[in-house]
């Protein structure tokens, strides 16, 4: 007799499922493939971090099998750099100042797109909104730089108006602004995607109810709209958090130089010149090392307050 609440299921045979679904299992191969050589393979390289890597001792293997092993010396010698703890602390700042001035817009442009009456015009918002993601950040620096760099259209104006031009592409007092600015226009329209699909989710019975009832633009905001973004909002937070030691490298490495290193140096562009650079790649791996665990334990802390808040975050509670 099947056990309770199990009635009426019935276990297929490992060999009747592969038979029956060898066709999807062909489908996921090249999938997996990508993944385990791109993704998991090259985790296995995380032992130089514990070694005296030498690239020069022969092919990859052999590199690997002679050089010295030092333990935490890479550790060690990293966590007593001033340089590595002024990245660290570059990037914990921009990391919070965009989540607060950077994460909330898509949100807000979603829910406005999602309100707006005409199809067409919502599309064409859609359109022009999403297109910069797909521009490379050698484009939007220098876009920037046209706009308002030292030559550029802003500072013109400003000088023909008798003005003095802003320093706006090379302060340092207001670089932090400046990059949120890039990722702004670069990447809010395409974060939208996900809350605009999240939007149409929501059944709009509940609107049309409450609209009856006599529920306000806004009341119908905070008790429908919200709660039904909330779950999304959430685990997006969370995999932000996870990743808030790695705000990014091509937009720093391009305009380090011309910023200063105390304000444009972060983790990504320290493990570039203190690491690859240098051919230190032991140290390079320690400091991607440390990012990833403090990633592991953001993510795992930021869960689990999830499900305290009664949210399921990246995965439900055991």
């Amino acid at each position: 007799m099947p056990p309770r609440g199990k009635a009426g299921r019935r276990r297929v045979p490992l060999r009747a499922r592969l038979r029956r679904d060898w066709q999807l299992l062909v489908m996921m191969v090249p999938g997996f493939l990508i993944l385990l050589i791109f993704s998991y393979l090259p985790i296995l390289g995380n032992v130089i971090a514990f070694q005296d890597y030498n690239p020069y001792a022969g092919g990859p293997l052999e590199a690997f099998l002679r050089s010295e092993w030092i333990g935490f010396g890479q550790f060690q010698l990293l966590f007593e750099d001033p340089a590595f703890w002024h990245a660290l602390r570059n990037t914990l700042t921009i990391t919070a100042f965009q989540l607060v001035f950077f994460f909330p817009l898509p949100i807000l442009l979603a829910i406005t797109l999602h309100n707006l009456l005409s199809s067409r015009l919502r599309g064409f918002i859609q359109t022009i909104v999403y297109l910069p993601h797909f521009f490379s950040w050698v484009l939007v620096v220098t876009f920037f730089v046209q706009m308002l760099g030292g030559a550029g259209l802003l500072a013109q104006a400003m000088r023909d108006a008798g003005l003095e031009p802003w320093d706006i592409m090379t302060n340092p007092g207001t670089f932090i602004i400046l990059v949120t600015a890039e990722a702004v226009w670069k990447d809010v329209g395409w974060g939208t995607i996900i809350f605009l699909a999240a939007l149409s989710t929501i059944d709009q019975s509940l609107y049309e109810a409450s609209a009856v009832d006599g529920a306000g633009r806004w009341r119908r905001f905070w008790h429908i709209t919200l709660p039904g973004l909330r779950p999304v909002i959430v685990l997006l937070l969370i995999l932000r958090l996870g990743d808030a030691l790695s705000v990014g490298f091509e937009q720093f490495l391009l305009q380090r130089d011309a910023v200063g290193r105390q304000a444009a140096e972060v983790l990504d562009t320290f493990v570039y010149y203190f690491s690859i650079a240098t051919g230190n790649y032991g140290y390079g791996a320690a400091a991607g090392l440390f990012k990833a665990a403090v990633g592991l334990c953001l993510i795992l802390a930021a869960n689990k307050v999830a499900h305290r808040l009664g949210e399921q975050g990246i995965h439900s509670k055991s």
